[in-house]
């Protein structure tokens, strides 16, 4: 499994059955809670582009 400090631009991964390009991704160290990475994804099969969030 890999860590949200290996998220790169261009990197491909498998997210629920379907394989995705990370075209945008940021890094969000909140005041209060724990960080987070919010992600653009594009859709290899389909084309969709989705936001999703990797805690």
């Amino acid at each position: 499994m890999a860590n949200t400090s290996d998220i790169k631009k261009g990197l491909a991964i498998e997210l629920n059955n379907d394989l995705w390009t990370i075209v945008d991704f940021q890094h969000v160290k909140p005041g209060k809670g724990g960080a987070f990475v919010r992600t653009k994804l594009k859709s290899l099969t389909s084309g969709k582009v989705v936001d999703n969030t990797f805690n």
